[in-house]
């Protein structure tokens, strides 16, 4: 059995941050990443429309003040390609003309600098409920429940303690429960650019998931599908080990 309860969550997005201060983006992006988003960090006007231009994301965070193209031109130039991805300006610079010149470049959001992170977090959130990147708000499989506004996760009424990757991991198998989930898949959306794909990082988490949910119920419901990949199932199947 697979609940879904519809409503917006924060994991398994994957988020474009576009900043030249390397301090700050190191320290939003390790915000971001406890929060289970997978981010990739880009520092100049260039390296952001390469990235937008060979990955698929949910969200752009994009500060305005950047070396050789700023981030306004950023915009314009990924709206010209018929892009729809959220766009959320930073920027120190709060005169009205500046707001207005940012949202007229395509963005969909201004938030001025410095700012909260709970705001933050609260303004991707609100993007995020006007576009296609509609997120369950509970999502069941079997006895195993998934809070996702909370990211908690219990099995017959026992909450399990999760990392916040294996929190991530868990939630994307969930997301696409019954189906098969590869590991280039895997990788996609739960890891960023970094991930290295001749890694047994996967398999390690899977390990490692498979031992809080299942070890100590006699149904399994994380199941390996050999040659294909993993999937999060309550119904037993002969290819499942």
């Amino acid at each position: 059995m697979l609940v879904v309860c519809t409503a917006v969550c924060e994991a398994n997005l994957r988020i474009l941050l576009v900043e030249d201060e390397r301090n700050a983006a190191g320290m939003l992006a390790k915000g971001l990443r406890e929060r289970a988003y997978a981010v990739d960090v880009a520092l100049d006007g260039d390296d952001a429309l390469y990235r937008l231009s060979i990955n698929s994301y949910d969200l752009v965070l994009l500060d305005l003040m950047l070396p050789g193209k700023d981030g306004y031109a950023v915009c314009r130039e990924l709206r010209g390609t018929g892009s729809m991805v959220p766009v959320l300006m930073l920027t120190a610079r709060d005169a009205v003309s500046d707001r207005v010149a940012g949202l007229d470049a395509g963005g969909d959001d201004y938030l001025i600098k410095p700012f909260e992170f709970d705001e933050l977090l609260a303004r991707v959130r609100a993007l995020l409920r006007r576009g296609p990147a509609l997120r369950p708000e509970t999502i069941q499989v079997g006895d195993l429940v998934i809070e996702t506004q909370a990211h908690r996760v219990r099995r017959a009424a026992r909450y399990i303690n999760l990392t916040s990757k294996e929190y991530a991991l868990l939630d994307y198998l969930a997301r696409h429960a019954e189906h098969v989930i590869g590991r280039a898949e895997i990788a996609e959306h739960v890891w960023d650019e970094n991930f290295d794909p001749f890694s047994n990082l996967i398999e390690v988490y899977i390990q490692r998931l498979r031992r809080k949910i299942d070890e100590q119920h006699d149904y399994k419901l994380l199941h390996t599908i050999r040659g294909e990949g993993y999937m999060l199932s309550d119904a037993e199947a002969d290819s499942h080990v």
